[in-house]
């Protein structure tokens, strides 16, 4: 593979502390390997984020949106990675909606005032849609705690608990996101319900570990609860990071939040090369 010569360019983005390194590979714009992913997610020798998005062309859409995990792994859909994406291009071209397009299909967003809201798409409540190892009931899964199950574009395990700031997410996390139960891993989530329609929820992510917040993690445990009868469709999530609006629609699962623009940034010719 040829050297590098020239210098790549990167945003650093959050969405309540669920952070982001954002290339815009559009045009002639750089590719970004598995190899080159995991290199930048590592925090202490590359620039460190819970996910890498990739801006590209579409003919479908406005933007296509790939993503990448710390560990190098891809992932199916990120909400917060999509409304930071959404937040930046839709300030550059001065408009109020945007339509973008990653493995879950085709995303709407739309400015609300300082907010951005995405519609994350309708959840996927099959096991085989999840996706699940095996036939069952994806409101009650066979484990300890009887978890539930929904599929948002990443696979996911939501446990209600009496207190979710109480579990030990570093041990209990990887115990489940391994689970054989989930042939991709899971993302694994845990709740309690703080008041009406009001929730407290905190994330192990696969492929990242412990995050300050999750979007589809978000969408997947409203969803969850309105199934259960814990909350109605429309609930406020407090998660460690900030507070984020899930809305379960006939249209799909809309989740409402802040983004930050923190800096911009270029990755230099010599990490490049230390990569090849």
């Amino acid at each position: 593979m040829a050297l590098m010569t020239q210098q790549i360019s990167f945003m650093k983005m959050h969405g309540l502390g669920n952070d982001f390194v954002i290339v815009d590979s559009r045009g002639p714009g750089p590719l970004i390997s598995e190899e080159m992913a995991r290199r930048l997610g590592n925090r202490h020798m590359g620039v460190g984020f819970d996910q890498l998005a990739v801006i590209s062309d579409s003919p479908q859409a406005d933007v296509a949106l790939t993503f990448f995990n710390a560990d190098g792994s891809t992932a199916g859909a990120c909400g917060n990675a999509t409304r930071c994406v959404a937040q930046y291009e839709m300030q550059r071209l001065g408009r109020t909606t945007l339509s973008l397009i990653t493995e879950r299909g085709i995303l709407q967003a739309r400015q609300q005032g300082a907010l951005v809201s995405v519609n994350m798409g309708h959840p996927m409540l099959n096991w085989d849609e999840v996706p699940l190892a095996r036939e069952m009931d994806t409101l009650h899964l066979p484990l300890e705690g009887q978890p539930t199950a929904t599929g948002m574009g990443n696979p996911h395990c939501t446990f209600f608990v009496e207190n979710a700031d109480a579990i030990d997410l570093a041990q209990l996390g990887p115990k489940f996101e391994h689970d054989p139960l989930f042939p991709e891993r899971t993302n694994v989530q845990f709740a309690h319900v703080l008041g009406e329609n009001r929730l407290r929820m905190r994330v192990w992510e696969r492929g990242v570990g412990v995050t300050l917040a999750s979007g589809s993690s978000s969408c997947a445990t409203a969803v969850a609860a309105a199934r259960l009868g814990l909350t109605g469709p429309k609930v406020e999530i407090q998660l460690d990071g900030g507070s984020i609006h899930i809305d379960w629609r006939e249209d799909g699962v809309w989740m409402t939040g802040a983004t930050m623009h923190v800096f911009d940034g270029q990755l230099t010719v010599q990490f490049l090369e230390s990569v090849q």
